[in-house]
């Protein structure tokens, strides 16, 4: 193995080998590095003393378009790092990514961290040693408080895993093989941040402790990135990324690097693109929905929780209903709409009979989730309710892997006091919970915000909060007179089919009326298992992957 050198003759940190199965130049960036993978031929090498030695072969891994690239470089707290690496690991509802990056640490050596995929954003974790011993593999229960490494944390997800492929230099040799799963527990804590217990079959001993690691949440341009993927190739590779639906054959065209599921513009079918173009695409059909109010594609600025108005582009729209417990409780209709920004990620902008909200899922958790109050950035919030919910039709394109009549159960939160404009949600599935800040909009920001006609900007204000704003005593009468007129109308129907009340209160073409017509009698769809009363969402991230995905 050579090093290269200076003209005045002074060793660089970078060491140089010939990859023992095809010959090709393999080099690693710091003397610690354990294991890399050759960019030619894909194999597999183990590091010892001054020879590499082939221990296996890296499957291809699934092209994504992540805007990060290995040699791609930046600072993060002061210090200058590289990507050297990539690990990519494969679950049931698709693969994330974990780019391996070295830290110049000086006189101490180099330094890696993981610069990992977070709900659609990003986290810089660490490795750290534990001071207590680790759960075990079982005690890791969804929803679970733990008090690990000086502080309490709620256990997020639980996801069997496993590392499909591998490219660049790693610091530890990769276990490749989906015989070979193994456990990835997500820890949120209340400062912030997420936690990581990694259970890697690359852990020599069965009995070893399982890596740890500690991240925060970073935005790409607070880290000063350079060579990055151009964003005119990129923008190249995606428009070639074009698939066949398996539905209709009409093209399937992402505008996003990070797109797991995509709506046929077509037949409305909603399609898997999460394995990649070269695998079998599944996909389901789905009954047609409402006409988004904000369209497809459209931009509007909006201020982000720092006060700074930003662009936001609508990329993907839901529909969603509650399930009440009993026919005696109304069943509530709201929609979404999934909104990106290149440098903040995504977003989700909300629109209920309550008003509308910009909503964006936190890094970290509340820990004392099951009382009536909880606080958060040191604002009070109470609940208000809790129900289950589920997805009747979605648009355009998601950074999760969306399913059929996805569910969920939702808490919401109330901000109070001074944080009476802010919202907290909770939203649970079989296999994680996320946590989503929201911030309360009134319908004319929005309408302002995506320069809506005066005829489709005064559609918006009937699901507004008109009274969060104290707006006047006429417009609480009228909308006294409003809800006692549903009322009455509610009472007409109880001799009528469920969805009769929906049809006279907004019309026979309303959302309101269309998605209790395609989610089913209230009888039928509701009985939810999780107990507790229903009402509109917050939203929220109800199927965004965990903490890395």
């Amino acid at each position: 193995m050579t090093s290269d050198t200076t003209p005045s003759g002074a060793p660089q940190r970078r060491w140089q080998a010939a990859c023992p199965n095809c010959g090709a130049t393999v080099e690693f960036a710091s003397a610690a590095s354990a294991s890399a993978v050759c960019s030619y031929c894909r194999s597999s090498l183990l590091r010892e003393g001054d020879a590499l030695r082939k221990i296996g072969l890296s499957a291809e891994l699934i092209e994504d378009y992540s805007p990060l690239q290995i040699g791609a470089s930046g600072r993060y707290a002061g210090a200058p790092f590289t990507v050297v690496g990539r690990q990519q690991i494969a679950y049931a509802e698709g693969s994330w990514n974990e780019w391996h990056v070295l830290f110049d640490g000086g006189a101490a050596g180099p330094r890696s961290g993981w610069l990992a995929e977070d709900n659609g954003s990003y986290v810089m974790a660490f490795e750290a040693p534990l001071s207590e011993a680790a759960p075990k593999a079982q005690e890791l229960i969804l929803d679970r408080i733990l008090q690990l490494a000086g502080q309490r944390w709620t256990v997020a997800a639980v996801t069997l895993c496993h590392l499909s492929a591998a490219q660049g230099e790693l610091p530890r040799p990769p276990v490749l093989g989906a015989e070979r799963q193994y456990l990835v527990a997500e820890l949120r804590g209340p400062g912030n941040e997420v936690g990581s217990l990694d259970f890697s079959p690359s852990l020599q001993a069965s009995s070893a402790a399982p890596i740890w690691s500690l991240g925060r949440a970073i935005r790409l341009d607070a880290m000063a990135m350079q060579g990055l993927r151009e964003e005119a190739s990129s923008n190249k590779d995606l428009k070639s990324r074009s698939l066949e639906c398996p539905s209709c054959g009409a093209a399937l065209t992402p505008s996003l690097s990070s797109t797991k599921s995509i709506v046929c513009g077509q037949c409305h079918a909603v399609v898997d693109i999460s394995q990649g173009a070269g695998a079998d695409l599944e996909h389901y059909a789905q009954n047609n929905g409402m006409e988004p109010q904000l369209r497809l594609g459209s931009t509007g600025m909006l201020q982000t929780e720092t006060g700074q108005a930003i662009s936001w582009q609508v990329v993907g729209y839901q529909e969603r209903c509650d399930l009440p417990e009993s026919s005696e409780d109304e069943q509530t209709f709201w929609r979404e709409y999934l909104l990106y920004n290149k440098i903040e990620g995504f977003a989700l902008l909300v629109d209920t009979e309550e008003g509308w909200s910009l909503v964006r899922p936190l890094t970290g958790a509340p820990v004392s989730s099951r009382g009536e109050r909880i606080d958060w950035g040191g604002k009070s919030y109470k609940k208000r309710w809790t129900y289950q919910a589920k997805v009747t039709y979605v648009l355009g394109e998601f950074y999760w892997q969306v399913s059929r009549e996805q569910r969920a159960l939702v808490s919401d939160y109330e901000g109070q006091g001074e944080a009476r404009q802010m919202l907290l949600s909770r939203e649970q599935t079989d296999n994680e919970v996320v946590w989503s800040l929201g911030r309360k909009l009134d319908a004319a920001v929005v309408a302002r915000a995506f320069k809506l006609a005066p005829e489709r900007a005064a559609a918006l204000g009937r699901d507004a909060s008109s009274l969060s704003d104290g707006g006047g005593l006429l417009r609480k009468i009228v909308i006294a007179v409003f809800i006692l007129l549903v009322l009455v109308l509610l009472l007409r129907a109880c001799s009528r089919d469920d969805c009769q009340a929906y049809k006279d209160s907004y019309g026979e073409a309303s959302a309101e009326y269309q998605q209790c017509r395609r989610s089913g009698a209230r009888i039928s769809s509701g009985g939810g298992s999780y107990g507790g009363s229903s009402g509109g969402s917050y939203g929220g991230y109800s199927s965004g992957g965990g903490g890395h995905k």
